[in-house]
């Protein structure tokens, strides 16, 4: 019995190495996997279509209701003059009183919009306000009727209500105390849609995709990959920007079938090697294909402290001689980084490895730019350097 109980035991640990062997197999062949999925992206978060896109809007208007903080009508005569033009079509004469116009719950605002794709008339889009005088705030403000022009000139929406601003500005005699931006303000869903841009999508022969960061490489796998999709080869990238689609014999009239199918490809992206440098904020950004010739880096700083720490010099008390004089102090202390070495980056390394070389040498983001420019000045840089 004893020999049966031990036979049996070793299967079931026979059973459950198995399994484990197994499951670390399928972990191990996920994680091979992942990496090389993620690395794809869909097509349509790298390309906008052509034909479909956001157009601007611009309108000029009035509001009020403000409590003591819109326009000095005396600083401000175009907001003069359009609350004269509103009063008198409304039917209120006011031009033989403008010395008595005083008020100052009013303000000349511009008002912007973005008018999506395919908007049919009654559809409501959200607003953005902003002063135009010198008004202090716009809490509390209405904004009249204000027709939203397009850049040929023509009304294509028209806004109107309540302004919703977060910032606030409260002042006294001895201090001001000022959070966000009180003089801008947002109409969420402010404007209802008068006219529809004309757009007929179903009647395309062919599709032009264009990418957001032009790159040949990227343009070639996407024409491939819809080339794998509709079959045949009428897919071709025109230029790093640009990739013709025509419309196959099956698809014409549901050309917004061919987009979706288009949109949810997947391709891997190429990039240039480039390093972006902010100089303002020292923010350094390094793309993947950086690559660095052999090159020899050296870093130190010299740094020089003054100290001013003046005193005061007085008489003894009740003396009859001397005066109270300040003396001056001075400390002045050098410092020079005498540690660092001449450090021997070699040809071919990877983006990570320049990290962790520059950061071996102790220097930070501003010693980081002027070493990425010098080394780029010296030829040994292959990527492009780029300066905001």
């Amino acid at each position: 019995m004893a020999n049966s109980t031990d036979q049996m035991n070793r299967h079931q640990i026979q059973k459950v190495c198995r399994r484990v062997a197994l499951w670390l197999a399928v972990a191990a062949l996920s994680s091979a996997v992942v990496p090389a999925a993620s690395a794809q992206t869909r097509i349509k978060d790298i390309v906008d279509f052509e034909g479909v896109r956001d157009n601007l809007l611009v309108g000029y208007g009035l509001v009020v209701g403000l409590s003591g903080s819109g326009d000095t009508l005396d600083n401000a005569p175009f907001t003069q003059q359009s609350l004269i033009g509103m009063l008198e079509r409304l039917g209120v004469n006011t031009r033989d009183e403008l010395a008595n116009l005083k008020t100052k719950n009013i303000a000349a605002v511009m008002v912007t919009a973005t008018l999506p794709p395919f908007s049919g008339q009654g559809k409501r889009i959200d607003v953005a306000v902003s002063a135009l005088g010198d008004a202090k705030s716009l809490l509390g403000g209405t904004l009249l009727v204000t027709p939203m022009l397009g850049a040929d000139g023509e009304v294509y929406a028209v806004s109107q209500g309540q302004i919703v601003v977060n910032g606030f500005t409260a002042s006294g005699d001895g201090q001001t105390i000022v959070k966000g931006v009180p003089t801008a303000g947002r109409l969420p869903n402010g404007a209802i849609v008068e006219r529809e841009l004309g757009f007929d999508l179903d009647s395309l022969t062919r599709v032009r995709l264009n990418l957001r960061n032009p790159d040949f490489t990227t343009a070639r796998r996407i024409a491939q990959s819809i080339n794998a999709l509709i079959g045949g080869s009428g897919a071709a990238a025109v230029n790093p920007a640009t990739v013709e689609v025509p419309v196959p014999a099956n698809r014409v009239g549901n050309v917004v079938g061919l987009m979706t199918d288009i949109e949810q490809l997947r391709v891997t992206p190429d990039q240039l090697a480039r390093v972006v440098i902010d100089e303002q904020s020292g923010v350094i950004v390094m793309g993947e294909n950086v690559r660095l010739s052999t090159v020899a880096v050296a870093q130190g700083n010299l740094t020089i402290r003054i100290t001013e720490t003046p005193q005061v010099s007085q008489p003894n008390a009740f003396s009859d001689a001397g005066t109270t004089t300040v003396v001056p102090r001075t400390d002045i202390e050098v410092e020079e980084d005498d540690g660092e070495r001449l450090a021997i980056v070699p040809a071919g390394v990877t983006l990570q490895e320049l990290v962790d070389g520059l950061n071996a040498l102790g220097i930070g983001p501003r010693d980081m730019i002027a070493i990425l420019q010098t080394v780029k000045a010296a030829g040994a840089l292959q990527a492009e350097l780029e300066v905001m």
